[in-house]
């Protein structure tokens, strides 16, 4: 995949809809992205020499070639377009754990003092989340037509949101592949149920506080009010804690129809993205 960020007319600084919490809290997460893949990665190498299943291999093959390029596409819009657009909290988020530094090599410690296990199983929670966050996406017209988004950004979004759902369940099957606990599964998400909203809500204040183009406190609340009661985020704490579930699996929640139908919509025969495949 090639976006063409910028090429039909620089992106504006309020990319989303003008919204000024939710083009913010994206950059955050576009940022965060290339992170969090990257770490995913990192679990797969790990267990790769574990997995003798050839049809499992096969699948997390599939997963890391897609996980690359999600990567590298997140890491364009970051550098080449959001580094410039002031938003300063993601570009610390964007610079922090890159690898060779102090916090980055941290991070690498942290991981291998966790073990192989805890990694895999933080990984599949983390897929679960982009999983839901992707259904919501492309469920919801109101978000993957959005008026007045960047329209390569929204592109990006519903492409990755697409293949989110595609490999779903890829990262859990291989983490009950290698004997994962439940007990580490379900508790990697009940760290984030309850620490979601208390971490990232002054990482987005902190962000538009330090933005002084964009701190207009009523607008700002009342953004934030609708984004909260929109599809993105109602209901969102509930959908991630079926994780939580004992004995639950990723494909418990069913969206091949919806896969088909973006599949189609994104590379068919007049497909939207068929001319961003390189």
């Amino acid at each position: 995949m090639r976006f063409r960020f910028g090429e039909a007319a620089p992106m504006e600084h309020l990319f989303i809809n003008g919204n000024i919490p939710l083009s913010h809290g994206l950059a955050l997460g576009n940022a965060a992205i290339p992170l969090g893949e990257e770490t995913m990665l990192r679990a797969v190498k790990k267990f790769m020499k574990d997995i003798d299943d050839p049809v499992l291999k096969k699948r997390v093959v599939g997963f890391v070639g897609q996980e690359l390029v999600h990567s590298q596409e997140h890491d364009r819009l970051n550098d080449e377009h959001l580094a410039n657009l002031r938003y300063p909290v993601a570009n610390s988020v964007m610079t922090v754990l890159r690898e060779g530094t102090k916090s980055f090599k941290a991070l690498v410690k942290i991981e291998d003092f966790a073990g192989v296990k805890l990694h895999m199983g933080v990984t599949a929670m983390l897929e679960h989340i982009t999983a839901t966050l992707g259904r919501r996406m492309l469920s919801n017209e109101e978000l993957y037509n959005m008026p007045g988004a960047d329209p390569e950004a929204l592109k990006l979004l519903t492409w990755h949101a697409l293949e989110e759902l595609e490999h779903k369940s890829v990262m859990f099957d291989a983490y009950r592949y290698v004997g994962g606990s439940e007990i580490a599964r379900i508790g990697s998400m009940a760290v984030v149920v309850v620490g979601l909203y208390p971490v990232l809500g002054p990482l987005l204040l902190l962000s538009i506080l330090r933005d002084r183009d964009s701190w207009h406190p009523l607008i700002v609340a009342r953004q934030a009010i609708e984004v909260a009661r929109g599809p993105l985020l109602k209901g969102l704490l509930g959908e991630l804690a079926e994780f939580m579930r004992p004995g639950f699996h990723p494909d418990d929640i069913d969206t091949e129809d919806l896969v088909q139908e973006w599949q189609l919509k994104l590379f068919g025969a007049n497909g939207e993205l068929v001319d961003r495949l390189r």
